[in-house]
């Protein structure tokens, strides 16, 4: 069988000091998934950005849209959708982070599950970092490691 995969796939501007530390936990985190975080480029709009990102997610698993007005989860919930969609045999998943306007509504659409990382406003590449974090400690949680002290 495949191994579980997480991809977040978000629009590309180099900032060393974020990419630095978000490398740290994507190889923490390739201990336990297959994750990569995905830079688009797209120029012309939010239509333009909504199609380089589809084309860089790929037909199997769950897209989960970082949206404002999604699911507020706590870490462990996170873990519990992780841990089910995982157990459920779903391949993986897919997170669509938006650039400054937000992710399209095509891409709202056609999303399994709308995420929101809590009622701040945060930059793209922020979000991209807090995200893949989070999605390190989700994955410490499913397998029971010390990392997440609730």
């Amino acid at each position: 069988m495949a191994q579980f995969f997480l991809r977040i796939v978000a629009p590309s501007h180099r900032d060393e000091g974020v990419e630095s530390l978000e490398r740290e936990y994507l190889v923490k985190l390739a201990r336990r998934a297959a994750a990569e975080v995905v830079r688009v480029r797209a120029g012309g709009g939010a239509a333009a950005e909504a199609e380089a990102i589809r084309a860089r997610t790929g037909a199997a698993g769950l897209k989960i849209a970082l949206d404002e007005h999604g699911d507020a989860l706590t870490s462990a919930e996170l873990a519990r959708y992780i841990g089910q969609a995982r157990d459920r045999s779903v391949p993986g998943m897919t997170f669509w982070v938006g650039g400054a306007d937000g992710l399209h509504a095509t891409l709202l659409q056609e999303a399994s599950k709308r995420l929101s990382l809590g009622r701040l406003t945060l930059p793209h590449r922020l979000a991209r970092l807090v995200l893949v974090e989070q999605l390190y400690r989700a994955m410490s949680i499913l397998h029971g490691e010390p990392y997440h002290r609730a």
